[in-house]
């Protein structure tokens, strides 16, 4: 929206470029011209790969603003950087993005955002453990509570069964196991898609598939 703005206006934009913590790999479903939302506004990939500079060179150069317009941009590149060089944000993005494990989680665990499931949001663990009260009883177990990230999470004081995903490795790619994981484990009677799943996937075709019962492999092929 400020590419547009700036050349709507004629008014040079100047980005420096940042690192981006998921720009060691390129995954996920390709987001759908009709899905355009502002949760996914261009046909890339769910984890694309690229600094926020490389991102609006892309946007400009493919003419992805509004009517086609160019905007006249200058990126301030990065040093010491390549796509490989791990990085840590010294300041949550988000309010539920309080670590790296769960920015590194987040491209994955995003897709329970249009689930019933909760995803951590109401503990001090947001994308790095999923679960609910009608999951098949564990060892592990979690009460979501409103707190300084989400005043009303799913299954608010109510004790959840699930998966801790806290202590697993650095991913380098969209994990579909763990919401086909979820919606297997789901009661058949119980509505486990959302309005916004298609929003957050940018396609239909991962609820077709997950609902055929395809494989969590033979989806990622």
């Amino acid at each position: 929206y400020v590419m547009e703005a700036c050349a709507e206006n004629l008014i040079p934009i100047l980005i420096l470029d940042r690192p981006n913590p998921n720009g060691h790999y390129i995954d996920g479903p390709t987001l759908e011209i009709e899905h355009t939302s502002f949760v996914g506004m261009h046909p890339v990939p769910l984890v694309y790969g690229m600094t926020i500079g490389e991102y609006a060179k892309m946007v400009n150069g493919e003419k992805w603003l509004k009517n086609g317009v160019q905007c006249d941009l200058t990126v301030i590149p990065l040093q010491n950087y390549n796509h490989n060089t791990a990085y840590h944000l010294p300041v949550r993005p988000s309010p539920n993005l309080p670590n790296d494990q769960s920015i590194n989680l987040y491209p994955s665990l995003g897709f329970f955002e249009g689930t019933v499931i909760n995803a951590g949001r109401g503990t001090e663990f947001q994308f790095q453990r999923y679960g609910a009260p009608f999951f098949p009883k564990t060892d592990f177990s979690y009460t979501p509570e409103p707190n300084f990230g989400s005043k009303t999470p799913k299954f608010n004081s109510e004790l959840c069964y699930g998966v801790d995903l806290s202590k697993i490795n650095k991913q380098n790619k969209v994990a579909i196991q763990w919401v086909v994981d979820a919606y297997q484990k789901t009661p058949k009677d119980t509505n486990f898609f959302l309005d916004g799943f298609t929003i957050h996937a940018g396609t239909k075709k991962l609820q077709e598939q997950i609902e055929t019962g395809m494989s969590a492999e033979k989806i990622h092929a």
